[in-house]
């Protein structure tokens, strides 16, 4: 089971990856991060993917109620170069944490991310 290196190493051998980051959304902090960064500053962009990732998580619109795992199984926002993909971990603790990928538009495959960060988040050993 890997922990944040290799997990988010492991990310970064995805096609089109630019960089990645294990976020705290409660916090906004970086956990962990690899790669470029968004606008050029990891703990900036892990503040401002916090702020999105508490949205959906806090509000009852997009969030469910399931007992013991994270409110949201994942967010994607694309634009026109890149897309961000956003994808909650289950944690013994309180689920607070979420691995962020963003892909380049042209070199990515969205669909192969979702669920290859699913799996690396269901392996994903934190403590």
């Amino acid at each position: 089971m890997p922990g944040i290196d290799e997990c988010l190493l492991e990310a970064m051998r995805l096609p089109g990856a630019r960089g990645a980051a294990l976020v705290d959304w409660t916090s906004g902090l970086a956990l962990g991060t690899v790669g470029e960064a968004p606008g050029g500053d990891h703990e900036t962009s892990a503040a401002e993917a916090a702020e999105l990732a508490r949205l959906a998580a806090e509000h009852g619109t997009f969030a469910t109620a399931r007992e013991g795992l994270p409110p949201v199984e994942d967010l994607i926002v694309s634009n026109g170069d890149s897309y961000h993909l956003l994808r909650f971990v289950d944690t013994s603790f309180d689920s607070s944490v979420f691995l962020h990928l963003w892909l380049g538009r042209e070199e990515g495959n969205l669909a192969l991310a979702r669920i290859r960060l699913g799996d690396m988040a269901a392996r994903l050993v934190l403590g």
